[in-house]
Protein backbone atom coordinates (compact mmCIF):
# COMPACT_ATOMS: atom_id res chain seq x y z
CA UNK A 1 0.00 0.00 0.00
CA UNK A 2 3.03 2.47 0.91
CA UNK A 3 5.48 3.23 -1.22
CA UNK A 4 9.28 1.43 -0.62
CA UNK A 5 11.66 4.88 -0.29
CA UNK A 6 15.39 4.74 -0.53
CA UNK A 7 18.32 6.63 0.84
CA UNK A 8 22.13 6.84 -0.53
CA UNK A 9 22.79 3.37 1.11
CA UNK A 10 19.11 1.88 1.60
CA UNK A 11 15.92 0.53 1.23
CA UNK A 12 13.36 1.65 3.95
CA UNK A 13 9.28 1.24 4.64
CA UNK A 14 9.44 2.75 8.57
CA UNK A 15 6.06 3.79 8.84
CA UNK A 16 4.84 4.71 12.44
CA UNK A 17 1.71 5.63 13.99
CA UNK A 18 2.19 9.25 16.60
CA UNK A 19 -0.45 10.19 18.25
CA UNK A 20 -0.12 13.60 20.11
CA UNK A 21 -2.43 14.99 22.54
CA UNK A 22 -3.23 18.83 23.31
CA UNK A 23 -2.00 19.42 27.27
CA UNK A 24 -4.90 18.96 29.43
CA UNK A 25 -6.67 17.26 26.73
CA UNK A 26 -8.36 19.84 26.10
CA UNK A 27 -10.44 20.51 23.29
CA UNK A 28 -8.59 22.87 21.22
CA UNK A 29 -8.81 22.20 17.38
CA UNK A 30 -11.16 23.62 14.62
CA UNK A 31 -11.48 21.96 11.60
CA UNK A 32 -9.19 24.91 10.23
CA UNK A 33 -6.90 24.64 13.07
CA UNK A 34 -6.48 20.79 12.32
CA UNK A 35 -6.12 21.57 8.48
CA UNK A 36 -3.43 23.92 9.30
CA UNK A 37 -1.96 21.38 11.68
CA UNK A 38 -1.67 19.15 8.61
CA UNK A 39 0.61 21.54 6.47
CA UNK A 40 2.79 22.36 9.36
CA UNK A 41 3.13 18.16 10.12
CA UNK A 42 3.94 17.97 6.25
CA UNK A 43 6.46 20.55 6.14
CA UNK A 44 8.23 19.37 8.84
CA UNK A 45 8.04 16.02 7.84
CA UNK A 46 9.95 16.86 4.41
CA UNK A 47 12.78 19.33 5.98
CA UNK A 48 13.41 15.94 8.29
CA UNK A 49 13.81 13.66 5.18
CA UNK A 50 10.25 12.45 6.15
CA UNK A 51 7.17 11.81 4.56
CA UNK A 52 3.77 12.69 6.39
CA UNK A 53 1.48 9.55 5.00
CA UNK A 54 -1.81 10.07 6.85
CA UNK A 55 -3.05 12.82 9.15
CA UNK A 56 -6.62 13.18 11.44
CA UNK A 57 -7.74 14.71 14.14
CA UNK A 58 -10.71 15.58 16.17
CA UNK A 59 -11.18 18.47 19.06
CA UNK A 60 -8.25 17.56 21.33
CA UNK A 61 -5.68 15.13 19.68
CA UNK A 62 -4.35 14.19 16.47
CA UNK A 63 -2.91 10.88 14.67
CA UNK A 64 -0.03 10.93 11.99
CA UNK A 65 1.09 8.36 9.70
CA UNK A 66 4.60 9.04 8.97
CA UNK A 67 7.58 7.65 6.96
CA UNK A 68 10.52 7.90 8.80
CA UNK A 69 13.99 7.97 7.45
CA UNK A 70 16.27 5.54 9.04
CA UNK A 71 18.92 8.46 9.59
CA UNK A 72 16.24 9.97 11.66
CA UNK A 73 15.17 9.04 15.48
CA UNK A 74 11.58 9.09 16.40
CA UNK A 75 12.17 11.05 19.11
CA UNK A 76 14.09 13.80 17.07
CA UNK A 77 10.84 13.70 14.56
CA UNK A 78 8.85 14.01 17.44
CA UNK A 79 10.46 17.09 19.31
CA UNK A 80 10.40 18.89 15.71
CA UNK A 81 6.72 18.20 15.03
CA UNK A 82 5.25 18.99 18.37
CA UNK A 83 7.65 21.73 18.94
CA UNK A 84 7.23 23.56 15.51
CA UNK A 85 3.13 23.18 15.05
CA UNK A 86 3.03 24.63 18.97
CA UNK A 87 4.67 27.45 18.08
CA UNK A 88 2.62 27.88 14.90
CA UNK A 89 -0.40 27.32 16.30
CA UNK A 90 -0.05 29.35 19.36
CA UNK A 91 0.93 32.36 17.30
CA UNK A 92 -1.58 31.86 14.37
CA UNK A 93 -4.36 31.06 16.92
CA UNK A 94 -3.80 32.60 19.98
CA UNK A 95 -6.69 34.15 20.85
CA UNK A 96 -9.22 30.96 20.62
CA UNK A 97 -6.34 28.65 22.42
CA UNK A 98 -5.00 31.48 25.14
CA UNK A 99 -8.04 30.58 27.87
CA UNK A 100 -7.51 26.40 27.36
CA UNK A 101 -4.03 26.34 27.63
CA UNK A 102 -1.62 27.29 30.59
CA UNK A 103 2.15 27.70 30.84
CA UNK A 104 2.81 28.42 27.38
CA UNK A 105 2.17 24.83 26.36
CA UNK A 106 0.40 23.32 23.92
CA UNK A 107 0.87 19.22 23.38
CA UNK A 108 1.09 17.38 26.50
CA UNK A 109 4.88 16.32 26.79
CA UNK A 110 3.86 12.43 26.30
CA UNK A 111 3.30 10.87 22.89
CA UNK A 112 2.57 7.61 21.65
CA UNK A 113 4.38 5.50 18.51
CA UNK A 114 3.31 2.67 17.23
CA UNK A 115 5.46 1.11 14.05
CA UNK A 116 3.35 0.25 11.22
CA UNK A 117 4.76 -2.92 8.94
CA UNK A 118 3.06 -5.01 6.18
CA UNK A 119 3.56 -8.35 7.95
CA UNK A 120 2.68 -9.17 11.17
CA UNK A 121 4.95 -9.93 14.12
CA UNK A 122 4.59 -13.60 14.13
CA UNK A 123 5.06 -14.12 10.23
CA UNK A 124 8.65 -11.80 10.57
CA UNK A 125 9.51 -13.88 13.04
CA UNK A 126 8.63 -17.25 11.47
CA UNK A 127 10.47 -15.91 8.27
CA UNK A 128 13.86 -14.96 10.52
CA UNK A 129 13.31 -18.30 12.06
CA UNK A 130 12.83 -20.46 8.62
CA UNK A 131 16.85 -19.47 7.24
CA UNK A 132 19.02 -21.26 5.79
CA UNK A 133 21.43 -22.20 8.42
CA UNK A 134 25.04 -22.31 7.52
CA UNK A 135 26.85 -25.05 6.81
CA UNK A 136 29.02 -26.25 9.87
CA UNK A 137 33.06 -26.01 9.83
CA UNK A 138 33.20 -29.50 9.54
CA UNK A 139 30.75 -29.58 6.30
CA UNK A 140 33.00 -26.92 5.01
CA UNK A 141 36.43 -28.55 5.35
CA UNK A 142 34.60 -31.69 3.99
CA UNK A 143 33.53 -29.85 0.79
CA UNK A 144 36.95 -27.63 0.37
CA UNK A 145 38.53 -31.39 1.06
CA UNK A 146 36.65 -33.36 -1.66
CA UNK A 147 37.49 -30.48 -4.05
CA UNK A 148 40.22 -30.13 -4.02
CA UNK A 149 40.63 -34.03 -4.96
CA UNK A 150 38.78 -33.83 -8.22
CA UNK A 151 41.58 -30.81 -9.10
Amino acid sequence: MYEWRTGRSCLFKNNAHLVFVTKYRRGVFTKEMLDRTQEIMEETCKQMDCELLEFGGEHDHVHLMVSIHPKVAVSNLVSKLKGKSSYMLRREYWERIKTMLWGNHFWSPSYCVVSCGGASLDVVKQYIENQSAPPSERAVKTSRALSQRKD
